[in-house]
C-alpha cells in the first residue's frame, strides 16, 4: 500500500497541531518540539508539519511506500519522467531514516518518494542540521530545479497506467 505524504511548514506548531487534530479527529502519532506527524487511515495520508526555517506553506508532497520493491517501481516511473531523479539512501530526515527519490513537478513542487527504514531521535543528519530539536535549519527538500517540459513520448513503467489515448497516468 502506498500512502500520500504531505508536509506543510507552519508558523505556530501548537496552534497547527490543535487545528489539524480537530480536522482529522485524531492526535498526531509523533510530536516533537518542532514537528508533528499524523499517520491517518481515513484519509490514508502521512501528514506532517514543522517549524524548521522553511517558508510557511506547502513544503513538499510525497508517496510513502512499504517496501524496497515498491520504491524501485516508483524510481522507474520517476526516471521515465525526469532523467535527473535525485537519489538518497539511508538518509536521516524528519525523525526517520529512509531511502528516497526526489523530483520536481513541472510547477517546481518537490515530490519525495520514500521507504522509511527506522525512526531516529533527531530531525536530520548532524551535518545537515544542528541536530537539536530547537534548531531552525531546514532538512529534507533539495533545492528546486528548473521547470521541465514533458515530451509527448514520455512513458510510464507500468503499462496499465496509460489511458485509452496512450497517455501516461
Amino acid at each position: 500500500m502506498k500512502r500520500l505524504h504531505v508536509h506543510v511548514s507552519v508558523a505556530n506548531l501548537a496552534d497547527s497541531i490543535k487545528f489539524y487534530s480537530g480536522m482529522f479527529a485524531a492526535e498526531p502519532a509523533v510530536v516533537k518540539s518542532d514537528y508533528a506527524k499524523w499517520m491517518l487511515d481515513d484519509p490514508s495520508v502521512n501528514f506532517a508539519i514543522s517549524r524548521r526555517g522553511a517558508v510557511t506553506g506547502l513544503n513538499h508532497l510525497g508517496i510513502q511506500v512499504e517496501s524496497a520493491a515498491e520504491l524501485g517501481d516508483m524510481q522507474c516511473r520517476l526516471g521515465a519522467l525526469q532523467p535527473d531523479v535525485e537519489k538518497e539512501e539511508g538518509v536521516a530526515c524528519c525523525y526517520a531514516k529512509s531511502d528516497k527519490y526526489w523530483v520536481n513537478d513541472p510547477s517546481g513542487i518537490a515530490w519525495e518518494t520514500f521507504h522509511t527504514l527506522d525512526s531516529i531521535p533527531v530531525f536530520g543528519e548532524p551535518d545537515k542540521t544542528a541536530a537539536t530539536e530547537g534548531s531552525t535549519e531546514p532538512c529534507c527538500v533539495p533545492l528546486a530545479k528548473p521547470r521541465i517540459e514533458l515530451s509527448a513520448d514520455a512513458s510510464c513503467c507500468v503499462p496499465s497506467a496509460k489511458s485509452a489515448s496512450g497517455n501516461c497516468c
